[in-house]
């Protein structure tokens, strides 16, 4: 039973298996008050009965929330996201990730619009979103009540989970009978795959382990060719029609799962201190990715781009690790932003049996001089007699070094 009183509490409620049994569980070891709170995030599965459901476990209509938060995803996590070209570990785009912390801050104003004194996660003490939920929560309100069920209670196996659910009444999908052979989570960024029969990292995947891409060989022979448009370090428009950020990343998502594009098979380091594999599709993201840097290459100084760059394996440990209301990836958020200025124009890309092929980039605010790099006459815009002041000041301290060393293999 529980150590501390609660009285209300709002439950991260998916309507699956796991988080019913949460639901009853939390209504029979707390005898709290149950708030459900369902995100659509775009994970492209039918939400609604999770309203039905949850009415069917007691939950009163009032306490049962169910959200559109596709726009809001990917305009303010998303998007800021992409402006640092974040990758974690130099592989992983974070979508996973990046999806905790909407979900944690509409759980804490849910909770503080209703009076409740306590928020729960169906997150696993094993592994990286437990971190990110309850940080978020810590950070929102620091005074809350976490309830963590996969780190309390004892149904610590499928069987025992489902003993539980036929002993309360909770419907049981058939196919959540037997044993899952992965876990997914999905959103409109990515899907990814862990778990049973991924756990071996030299046993490749089956192909019914992919749900949101074809594989590269089955694509098109011929390349899908687009143009995106971009205003400040977002994308705004694809092949000049303008896009709200939803729309647009679920159009590219589109164009990746067709041309077999945004697959990655990775061994990536938890924050809980193993290691775990997973297998990520970003098909839209990927694109993106690509196009963002693409536009990048044009409009950025090369300090603010190289600067950007050394920064960027932080601001991506920082997303991954759960500290997104964290002052640090605040303050790095400020200076990317800053960076975005100027980050503006169109690229075009050639999308091609799992490859993003960058054919063309074009801005109003280009850094490129075709007169300083032509290697026709350039009209004098840049004297190569220039160039040998620039290195021997910048090979001086090297000529001081072999001078030296000179020296004293002398004595």
């Amino acid at each position: 039973m529980a150590a501390k009183k609660v009285n209300k509490v709002v439950l991260a409620y998916s309507g699956g298996l796991d988080t019913s049994v949460i639901l009853k569980w939390l209504q029979t070891a707390y005898g709290a008050e149950v708030v459900t709170f369902t995100a659509d995030l775009g994970q492209g599965e039918e939400i609604a009965p999770a309203r039905a459901k949850a009415e069917m476990l007691g939950i009163k209509p009032e306490n049962i929330f169910i959200e559109d938060l596709r726009e809001e995803f990917v305009r303010d996590y998303v998007f800021p996201m992409f402006r640092a070209n974040a990758l974690y570990e130099g592989v992983y785009l974070l979508g996973t990730s990046i999806a905790r912390p909407l979900i944690a801050k509409r759980q804490i104003e849910i909770a503080e619009m209703l009076g409740a004194d306590a928020v729960c996660h169906g997150a696993t003490g094993k592994g990286n979103d437990q971190v990110r939920f309850e940080l978020t929560y810590y950070a929102l309100k620091p005074d809350i009540k976490v309830i963590a069920p996969w780190r309390e209670w004892d149904l610590t196996s499928r069987s025992k989970l489902i003993e539980f659910a036929e002993k309360h009444q909770i419907p049981i999908a058939k196919d959540k009978r037997g044993e899952a052979p992965f876990s997914v989570d999905a959103n409109l960024l990515h899907s990814s795959s862990e778990g049973k029969i991924l756990e071996d990292p030299n046993v490749e995947p089956h192909v019914d382990v992919y749900q949101r891409t074809v594989s590269p060989e089955e694509a098109p022979d011929k390349p899908t060719v687009i143009e995106i448009g971009f205003e400040k370090g977002d994308a705004v428009s694809i092949d000049g029609a303008k896009l709200s950020p939803a729309t647009l990343l679920a159009k590219l998502n589109e164009l990746g799962k067709t041309n077999g594009i945004g697959r990655v098979d990775l061994v990536e380091n938890r924050f809980v201190g193993m290691k775990s594999r997973g297998i990520y599709e970003t098909p839209g993201g990927t694109i993106l990715y690509a196009a963002h840097r693409a536009i990048e290459s044009l409009t950025l100084d090369r300090g603010a781009a190289h600067l950007k760059d050394e920064l960027m394996p932080r601001y991506a440990a920082l997303v991954y690790f759960g500290f997104w209301f964290a002052p640090e990836r605040e303050m790095l958020q400020a200076a990317i932003d800053k960076s975005q200025e100027f980050v503006a124009g169109t690229v075009r890309l050639k999308l091609y049996k799992g490859n993003v092929i960058v054919i063309g980039r074009s801005s109003p605010n280009s850094l490129y001089s075709q007169d300083l790099v032509t290697f026709e006459d350039d009209k004098g815009a840049y004297d190569q007699k220039d160039a040998a002041g620039f290195i021997k000041l910048n090979a001086l301290r090297l000529r001081t070094l072999a001078m030296r060393k000179r020296k004293t293999e002398k004595h």
